[in-house]
């Protein structure tokens, strides 16, 4: 693995635990490594170049360094430098690498391992990107590209979808290092979280978990499936063996908290928020919750200002506002629906008729616990209400959730 400079990569990004921040003070972009696109309007000629800045320019080019390879390959010297934390000595030697052999990939998905980890992102992307136009197998570039957009970049459905479709793709190639599959497995666990399939991050929990049982990323992600997925009492044992975790504590603390909760210990569960708040309070501010009085009024309002087509929807279709979602809801599906859900839609669409075993047996509820966890302000709350009420209505329209994310309302 060190070979590879990828075991590193992880270390260097807190474990692969997600949301690590890049480095703040992005090192200038050299030549070899410019992401700058021409400007609207520029020839579209081959041949034509911009000249160089102008004297006084504020930002002036700054090459990288030659690579001092110290009679090593530069690849190898270039892995060398990672593992010692000089990045920037790691993406010179990468650099020339490329260089020399153009139609590498591993130099090239060393360099992006290299600028990922100086926090140049988007250099990072097309290095990785160039690495798999030319090798789509190959192992480094593939859990580089997983780690890039899944763990080290702000959490996108897009970018957890294609940082588990690179992890998957790593774990499929027959050429894969074993020493790599853990890796793949636990960035495929945290998207596949990250993504609401609890089922498949619980799976890829487990290839991580069989190679390091200790593993506190890989346990981490077991417990967020396992509570996903309504098995709370697995969920809450996980979680607990994590309060001690500096890395993890106030996450754990925060679910202990929604597990509790669960059980109408209002008070222990508060305990818990509390020390979560504490621990990681930018994460787990105090919820803007109103009292029951006050939401449901919320939740009138937000439906007296639909659209009179939706209203219409809604006719006969009675909107009602809970605590939390209930045992029966989340398990009546399967996979069960998410503890966490803002809203539910029960019954058939429109489309379809009712089967006479429910009156009414149509139905919307919104959850007041869970939508004021999700938002940080009264504003913010209310319209959340009112995009769960939308995403309720897709729903009672016949759409499903993948069709409801891609119009946003997700």
């Amino acid at each position: 693995m060190s070979r590879r400079g990828l075991l590193a990569l992880c270390l260097l990004f807190v474990a692969c635990k997600r949301g690590a921040p890049a480095a703040e003070a992005q090192a200038p972009a050299c030549p070899a490594e410019s992401t700058a696109s021409a400007p609207a309007g520029a020839a579209s000629h081959a041949s034509v170049r911009p000249g160089p800045p102008p004297e006084d320019a504020t930002h002036r080019v700054q090459p990288l360094a030659v690579c001092k390879a110290e009679g090593a390959a530069p690849l190898d010297a270039s892995r060398r430098y990672f593992e010692e934390g000089r990045f920037e000595e790691a993406l010179s030697c990468a650099a020339q690498a490329a260089a020399l052999e153009p139609d590498l990939a591993a130099a090239h998905a060393e360099r992006g391992v290299a600028l990922a980890a100086l926090g140049r992102e988007t250099e990072a992307q097309l290095a990785y990107a160039r690495a798999l136009a030319i090798d789509p197998g190959d192992p480094s570039a593939l859990l580089g590209s997983a780690h890039l957009y899944a763990v080290q970049l702000p959490s996108t459905r897009e970018r957890d979808e294609l940082g588990a479709l690179y992890a998957e793709r790593g774990l499929s190639q027959p050429n894969t290092p074993p020493e790599l599959i853990p890796h793949l497995a636990l960035v495929a666990a945290m998207a596949f979280n990250d993504l609401g399939q609890a089922e498949s991050s619980l799976a890829h929990s487990a290839i991580v978990l069989a190679r390091n049982p200790g593993s506190r990323e890989a346990l981490y992600e077991r417990a967020l499936a396992l509570f996903e997925l309504c098995r709370f009492g697995d969920a809450r044992a996980t979680f607990a063996g994590l309060v001690d975790d500096p890395e993890r504590a106030a996450h754990a603390h925060q679910h202990l908290g929604l597990l509790l909760e669960r059980e109408g210990k209002w008070k222990q569960a508060r305990v818990h928020f509390e020390k979560a708040r504490a621990l990681a309070p930018d994460d787990f501010p105090e919820p803007p919750l109103p009292s029951e009085a006050e939401f449901r009024a919320e939740v009138l309002r937000a439906v007296a200002e639909l659209p009179k087509d939706m209203r219409g929807d809604l006719d006969g279709v009675p909107v009602t506002a809970e605590e939390l979602p209930a045992d029966a809801d989340l398990l009546a599906n399967q996979p069960p629906l998410s503890p966490t859900i803002l809203g539910l839609f029960r019954g058939p669409p429109l489309s379809e008729p009712c089967d006479g075993s429910e009156t009414p047996c149509r139905s919307v509820v919104l959850y007041r616990r869970n939508l004021a966890r999700a938002v940080r302000t009264s504003e913010e709350l209310r319209e959340q209400i009112r995009v769960t009420l939308l995403h309720e209505i897709g729903h009672l329209r016949g759409e499903d959730d993948e069709e409801l994310a891609a119009r946003g309302l997700e």
